[in-house]
């Protein structure tokens, strides 16, 4: 992609941020996040090489920034699920909500779970938004558990869910689905099956063990 011409759409210095997101959003798109840098961000908005550097002090400052924005994005579209008095609905709600946006928003899922951070400690915020988007998930297991369940059974939980979707997500996007000869009905109930087989788990332990209160007090 060429970059804007800088007297044509040159952002304002308040607008610069946003811009910087935009455009490094599209450098990503276009050669991948390891090419990503802030002269090439600059080059895009046609601004000079310094000025992104008044937002973001390093490329990995701009990286955190645009993977934080993606797992804020993901939160919204999570909480965007059609809500239910019934945990176990909600539940299932949640799930085609994660396995929409994969497929809908593919660059900014790549960048949350299949792309190395900047440092961690360095960027909290980042820390913070994607830590709020797995709460969203570990809220709606409070309400299918009760809350006799401790905080480590949540989790447990929680990670078999969420590395499950994230599985049949890859699975559903990739190139390898195509040539496996599925029927037009597996395709279409593909992911009702996986959330039933997920509940059928649940409840199965639940009535072979119940419930699983733990020491953690959190």
């Amino acid at each position: 992609m060429s970059p804007r011409k800088a007297n044509v759409g040159r952002p304002v210095v308040n607008d610069l941020r946003d811009a910087c997101i935009e455009a490094a959003r599209e450098a990503i798109a276009a050669h991948g996040v390891e090419q990503l840098s802030l002269r090439d961000v600059a080059r895009r908005l046609g601004v000079s090489h310094q000025a992104p550097y008044r937002h973001y002090p390093s490329r990995d400052h701009l990286l955190a920034e645009v993977v934080r924005r993606c797992f804020n994005q993901f939160a919204r579209h999570l909480d965007a699920r059609v809500r239910s008095d019934d945990p176990k609905q909600e539940l299932a709600a949640l799930g085609m909500q994660y396995l929409s946006f994969a497929a809908l928003h593919p660059l900014e899922y790549r960048l949350m779970f299949g792309t190395p951070w900047p440092q961690a400690a360095d960027h909290p915020d980042l820390i913070r938004d994607a830590t709020h988007a797995f709460d969203i998930l570990r809220g709606v297991l409070r309400r299918v558990s009760g809350e006799q369940a401790g905080r480590d059974a949540i989790d447990l939980d929680a990670l078999y869910i969420w590395s499950t979707m994230h599985g049949l997500a890859g699975v559903l996007n990739g190139n390898c689905i195509a040539q496996l000869e599925l029927s037009d009905h597996v395709r279409e109930h593909a992911s009702a099956h996986v959330m039933n087989m997920i509940e059928c788990a649940m409840v199965g332990r639940s009535l072979q063990h119940g419930p699983r209160p733990d020491n953690d007090s959190r």
